[in-house]
């Protein structure tokens, strides 16, 4: 009887350890490196957060008198731009349909979503593209005429004076001088190649193309309504005189922000899917608009500015496109 005892425990042993070692191996065979000592690669590390980083004030303190007033109407002129001042717009007509919104995200408070954290810190300041030292109006009626494809706003206009209202209450805790942490876009490599139009293509289709259309089209609420996916090309779109035409820029935007539910911290898209993409949506037709003021000193030109002339010899089509490494040594020269 006891030898009996003696075998059933040993029996239970045995499968005991035949259980631990079977999922043993089932756990190396899914995940070789599970018991491994891993160090977090560089280029993750470069990318957690070391900093705190800047937040919009709550609209619920926005004060209720006549300046909170002028500033709930700005945050409204970002929010819906359209409304008021597109093709069928309450106070006039001078921009394409989109938004401000479209681009400076959560009108303009998002964390590298080319959020307005550090305007009311940094102008007036002096810019190279322009070759004058700009204010916040400045910065608005750009983004009207460059980015909308529209008019400028008098100054003194109503509409002005709320835009610049609402873009200094949103970056009223900044100190003077200094730039919000998360303030415009997020940091990326340069791409090692060129970027690839024909492979963008396929990850537009897969990953884009739901919400901004196979066209590049955009969304509406409605036929009269605003885009709440803007277009990306066509004569909807961002014209050729926009920022985000530069092909850094927008890989920059797209990799923070792109497809929905991306996130700075936990992107859907690797740096090279975002290059790619970006470099697919540029090479497709939009509102061509040339200011020829612009870059005073052509030395000043990023390396990615897509149009010429250029204080080096590489092309346009580099200069857009990449590869960037010559562009770059060469200006360190």
């Amino acid at each position: 009887m006891n030898e009996l005892v003696r075998l059933s425990k040993v029996l239970t042993l045995v499968f005991c350890l035949v259980i631990l070692l079977a999922s043993v191996t089932l756990l190396l065979y899914y995940n070789p490196t599970l018991f491994l000592h891993q160090e977090v690669p560089t280029e993750t590390v470069a990318k957690i957060p070391m900093i705190k980083l800047w937040k919009a004030p709550d609209t619920a303190a926005i004060p209720k008198n006549k300046e909170g007033e002028r500033i709930r109407y700005g945050r409204d002129l970002v929010a819906r731009t359209s409304y008021y001042l597109g093709p069928q717009g309450k106070v006039m007509n001078i921009s394409n349909g989109m938004n401000c919104q479209n681009c400076h995200l959560d009108a303009g408070t998002k964390p590298f979503g080319n959020n307005y954290g550090s305007v009311a810190s940094t102008y007036p300041k002096f810019r190279p593209r322009s070759g004058t030292i700009e204010g916040i109006e400045k910065r608005v009626n750009d983004c009207l005429e460059r980015s909308l494809n529209g008019q400028p706003l008098d100054s003194l206009s109503k509409e002005m004076r709320a835009f610049v209202s609402y873009i200094q209450w949103v970056g009223k805790d900044v100190p003077k001088g200094e730039k919000a942490p998360g303030s415009g876009f997020v940091e990326m490599k340069w791409l090692t190649r060129a970027a690839n139009p024909a492979i963008g293509r396929k990850l537009y289709l897969q990953k884009c193309q739901i919400c901004h259309g196979y066209s590049g089209e955009g969304q509406k609420l409605s036929a009269n309504s605003y885009y709440i996916y803007p277009p990306l090309w066509g004569e909807n779109s961002f014209t050729t005189g926009a920022g985000l035409y530069r092909i850094s820029n927008f890989a920059r935007y797209i990799r923070a922000n792109m497809p929905n539910g991306a996130t700075f911290e936990k992107p859907i898209l690797s740096e090279e899917e975002a290059w790619d993409i970006a470099a697919y949506v540029e090479s497709l037709p939009r509102p061509l608009k040339n200011f020829r003021q612009d870059w005073p000193r052509v030395e000043l030109k990023p390396v990615d500015h897509p149009f010429g002339p250029y204080a080096d010899s590489f092309s346009e089509k580099q200069h857009k496109y990449g590869p960037f490494k010559e562009i770059l040594e060469k200006e360190k020269k």
